[in-house]
């Protein structure tokens, strides 16, 4: 039985673990180990999620695989995005799994519900950033309709950036 739920404050702390559990398989390894560390320590913190839990505009959303928690996703209504026309759009910030979870459909129904949460809010679409040299994920957004739409130098540190993907869905 699966369940999504909008998370508060209160679960900053397993939104913390969940986090770093689920970021370091598929991004562990791309970049320096002092560069994810310090991405870590400042994107993942307890503290830092309590604050943009407190934020309205951040919308998390946990997801319970028999009563266990599965992982989580991030959106942000009307974010607009420099290679997407349309400014009534949809950033999905985070969609991560723990590994234990892979294979369960889960990033589906997670990425299904963020999808019709967005469509509820009258936005004209969904879009990402999604590292360019991870195959799964992109294999997964692309399936989920989502297009590849142009490029962004993601900063996992002051010396360090990512390149990514950004792919949009439009409704």
């Amino acid at each position: 039985m699966n369940k999504i739920v909008k998370a508060t404050v209160s679960d900053a702390k397993i939104l913390s673990k969940v986090s770093v559990e689920s970021f370091l398989v598929p991004h562990g390894h791309s970049s320096p180990k002092h560069d994810i560390e310090a991405y870590i320590s400042k994107n993942f913190s307890e503290d830092n999620l309590r604050i943009e839990l407190s934020e309205p505009v951040n919308e998390y959303y946990l997801i319970y695989h028999n009563d266990q928690l599965a992982g989580f996703s991030k959106v942000i209504f009307n974010i607009s995005n420099e290679n997407i026309e349309v400014q009534n759009i949809t950033k999905m910030e985070r969609l991560y799994l723990l590994k234990e979870f892979y294979g369960l459909n889960l990033g589906k129904v997670l990425f299904d519900f963020n999808a019709a949460l967005s469509q509820k809010n009258n936005q004209a679409g969904i879009w990402l950033a999604v590292w360019t040299e991870n195959p799964r994920a992109i294999a997964f957004y692309t399936k989920m309709g989502m297009k590849n739409v142009g490029s962004y130098d993601f900063p996992v540190s002051k010396t360090h950036s990512n390149p990514n993907h950004i792919m949009y869905l439009k409704y």
